[in-house]
């Protein structure tokens, strides 16, 4: 039996469907697909399906001090028994073993895992094939063409994740027992997170210490016949333009000057042309960056563009390289898009150009080529929106590679008056060239009428704008990949996932990245007492290092032991300072977590947490003040900026997903809860008038308890329900819209006897929301979730990970560990986990 290995299930069914020409079946064994036909059988991996860990005798933190794990042993484990298991039971029937892993570092690495778990049940033959698409082509080519496992490679992988695991572990550890932050809270620190940490922190910084200037500029519309366009002051300031100016005087004088003219006269006009290049092929960064722009995180950007290579339309999204490779045939690729609706019309115009030839960057590799098309086209209603709108990204930056330059016209004006300049720049689109094929550039014109020297022209408003200079900008994520590589710091196939576990680790918020006080405070501890934890060369000069692996000029116990030296060296310098960092962690972590003064004694009021989980608002003075207020239950809290006036008091908004929202003072939600009175609507429908016989009722017995109300209360948390006045002693609630003014109406629900609610939210048509126990009854059923796809934010590719993973339903979906599905599953975060299962519980 041939045995073929690949690294995804996806990946699994499509080389069987290609090699088998679509005869291939699939069996079920173990929870794991295993296609079939003839003699030959495929089966997927999840990744990486073991796993590098230290021996169970250091699991316990308190029991083994973090410098211990420097030279600890690292043994693997089973972290998808049942693949494992698969994959075992094939081998053992197996003659020959293909690996047909993804072709990068990562790839050669989950590779050779499978090799030695293979090679553990058969001694024959195991080869390897590698591809850069998974299209019919390639596949056919690579497996004509076996080659041999790159073991080298793979060391330089293996040695990345021994090196991550002992850094993080340790100082991850140390930090953690040093601010006493443990559990779920604990403080994550990490070869490569913690350098991209610091370049956050840093620009943040700058935009704190960042003191504003004032400054004017002043413009003037110029109009010839009634034509007018924008001119704008300048002066001369050694040599250069300036049109900034500084003076608050100066800038009143010239507008005076200005404003008082009727005219100004042309003293020169120049036209020039300007060629404006196609953009280089995409390599990963570059892609990101223009994903970025149509609004995908780098994380999103990089599942889907994986997926795409997946199902064969796209070539391998992990690449360096911006030069095509010499046997692409760009007209054969472009001819594939001729007669298609969105694509052939543009196809045909590139084919039509006199001559065809691609664009090149500065990286040439031997590894991938540039990220483009393979040529193989999805069918109508093969991909979602967003997989579409990748596509096309990739699809029409292949086009502008190939198309032809655009050329500007630009027209500069200046035109003096009052002894003052005044200048305006227009630019026209001459030759549409790459543009007419690829929309994500900017082709915008500014137009300025034809003008000759020593015309005049009228002053039609003057205008003097007040103004600051700004602080730099946060970076975005694109941008901040972008910075990352610059720096040398992680890799194409590790950054977008540094970001987004910087995300799920609450170190930073917002889009763009803006850091929390905890990654304020850990880079200040890093740089104040241990600077190599958070040095990019540090982490440039190992990657370079795990290179040499590849390049067999270093060994991978060469490059291991280097990196246990620099942890011993980092060691030795927190440990002077242990306590030290603790409380200064200590403090920092309660810097996002301050609401206010405490309304009972001179302390703050903090956002804490129950041992149960759930979160309230607790005085700093505990044990000796007691002072709590409740929050609502969905969600996790996030202070924001905002005060309110009477209390001083912070708001808070609630983290929930879809049902995130703004809770708003804590302070005015428990007074208003206390003030609030009941609003009964009619029996409860649990212990009620006529829910209970009346000859029973009042009788001394169980009977006794019944008859209570349904009423609306408002809650201290906020929330507002209908429950029944007996509560405790009857718990029969039904939830209320927490925003809008209630209206009771005198309709009546003839099935509950209960009237009907008209909810006022602003100006808007008020929502009916009808009887409150038919409401519910409505919402429940349509809160239903049956399927994976029922869940908001899962598309089918997203069910097909899930299932590949061992979750097939939602039930079982609420039983996983998110952080241990989100390692297995590429493109879906453990925020992600968190949400679909809150709306299982909601």
């Amino acid at each position: 039996m041939r045995l073929i290995i690949t690294e995804k299930e996806n990946a699994a069914r499509r080389i069987a469907d290609i090699l088998s020409e679509g005869s291939a079946d699939a069996d079920r064994r173990n929870g794991v697909n295993v296609y079939r036909w003839g003699g030959t059988r495929v089966v997927g991996l999840s990744g990486h399906v073991v796993g590098l860990d230290f021996p169970p005798e250091y699991e316990n933190w308190r029991d083994v001090e973090p410098v211990e794990l420097i030279d600890a042993e690292v043994v693997t484990e089973p972290t998808q028994e049942n693949i494992v298991r698969t994959l075992s039971e094939l081998a053992a029937d197996a003659d020959e073993a293909i690996i047909a892993t993804d072709y990068d570092r990562e790839g050669e690495l989950i590779g050779k895992e499978a090799y030695e778990l293979v090679r553990e049940e058969f001694d024959g033959p195991i080869e390897r094939v590698r591809f850069s698409s998974i299209t019919d082509r390639e596949v056919r080519e690579a497996f004509e063409n076996p080659d041999d496992l790159d073991f080298e490679l793979a060391a330089a992988g293996e040695a990345r994740q021994v090196i991550d695991l002992i850094w993080g572990a340790a100082l991850t550890r140390f930090l953690s027992l040093s601010a006493r932050q443990l559990g779920n809270d604990f403080i994550s620190v990490g070869r490569v997170q913690s350098p991209t940490l610091k370049l956050i922190v840093d620009r943040e910084r700058e935009i704190e210490a960042f003191d504003p200037e004032t400054y004017w500029e002043l413009f003037a519309d110029l109009a010839k016949d009634g034509d007018s366009f924008e001119a704008q002051y300048f002066y001369d300031d050694d040599g250069s333009e300036a049109e900034r100016v500084w003076a608050e005087d100066v800038a009143t004088g010239v507008h005076k000057d200005i404003d008082a003219a009727s005219t100004a006269t042309v003293t020169s006009v120049s036209r020039r042309t300007r060629t404006d290049s196609p953009p280089e092929p995409f390599n990963t960064t570059a892609f990101i960056s223009a994903a970025g722009s149509l609004g995908y995180s780098a994380q999103r950007a990089m599942s889907i563009a994986e997926d795409l290579y997946t199902e064969g339309y796209v070539t391998y999204p992990r690449t360096d390289n911006t030069v095509y490779p010499e046997d692409l045939d760009p007209e054969a690729l472009l001819d594939s898009f001729v007669g298609t609706d969105d694509f052939g019309e543009d196809a045909e115009s590139l084919l039509a150009l006199e001559e065809i030839e691609p664009t090149e960057g500065d990286e040439e590799t031997t590894d991938h080529p540039p990220i483009h098309p393979t040529g193989e086209l999805p069918a109508w209603g093969d991909l979602g929106e967003d997989e579409w709108n990748i596509y096309e990204l990739i699809v029409r930056r292949f086009f502008a590679t190939v198309a032809e330059a655009a050329t500007w016209e630009r027209l500069r004006v200046v035109a003096e008056t009052a002894g003052h300049r005044l200048k305006a720049n227009g630019k026209r689109l001459v030759e549409e060239g790459y543009h007419a094929v690829y929309p994500y550039s900017s082709a915008s014109e500014n137009a300025v009428p034809d003008v000759e020297e020593g015309e005049t022209l009228a002053i039609e408003a003057v205008d003097l704008e007040e103004k600051e200079t700004q602080p730099p900008r946060r970076y975005g994520q694109s941008r901040l990949i972008e910075q990352m590589e610059k720096m040398g710091i992680g890799t194409k196939a590790t950054r977008h996932h540094i970001i987004e576990k910087l995300y799920d680790r609450g170190y930073i918020e917002d889009d763009p990245p803006r850091p929390t006080k905890l990654a304020e405070a850990v880079v200040d501890a890093a740089e104040a007492f241990a600077d190599l934890v958070v040095s990019e060369e540090m982490t440039a000069q190992l990657e370079h290092d795990m290179t040499a692996i590849a390049d067999g000029e270093a060994t991978y116990e060469e490059v291991t032991e280097e990196s246990r030296e620099m942890l011993r060296r980092v060691f030795a310098e927190l440990r002077e300072s242990q306590e030290e960092i603790g409380d200064h962690l200590q403090e920092s972590l309660k810097a996002d977590r301050r609401l206010g003064p405490c309304p009972e004694c001179d302390d703050e009021l903090l956002v804490r947490r129950s041992r149960q989980g759930s979160y309230f608002v607790g005085c700093d003075g505990f044990p000796d003040c007691r002072f709590t207020l409740p929050l609502p239950s969905t969600g996790e809290p996030l202070v924001l900026d905002e005060k309110c006036e009477e209390h001083e008091t912070h708001h808070v908004k609630m983290l929930a997903g879809r049902d995130t929202f703004v809770h708003g003072c804590p302070r005015c939600a428990a007074d208003e809860a206390d003030e609030s009175e009941d609003r009964v609507l009619g029996p409860c429908p649990k212990c009620g008038e006529g829910v209970v016989p009346e000859e029973q009722q009042g009788d001394g017995g169980s009977a006794a308890e019944a008859g209570g109300d349904l009423a609306i209360k408002q809650l201290r948390s906020g929330s507002r329900l209908a429950g029944c006045t007996r509560y405790p002693d009857c718990e029969y609630s039904l939830p209320l819209p927490r925003r809008g003014d209630i209206e009771v109406t005198d309709e009546h629900c003839e099935e509950h006897d209960l009237p009907e609610i008209l909810v006022h939210d602003g100006d808007d048509e008020p929502w009916e929301l009808g009887c409150p126990v038919c409401n519910y009854q409505e919402y429940q059923a349509r809160q239903t979730i049956d399927d994976l796809e029922d869940l908001d934010g899962v598309g089918p590719a997203t069910a097909e990970k899930l299932a590949d993973a061992g979750v097939d339903s939602p039930a079982e979906l609420t039983d996983v560990d998110p952080d241990e599905l989100a390692a297995q599953i590429q493109g879906v975060t453990a925020e992600n986990f968190r949400d679909w299962q809150a709306q299982l519980t909601s």
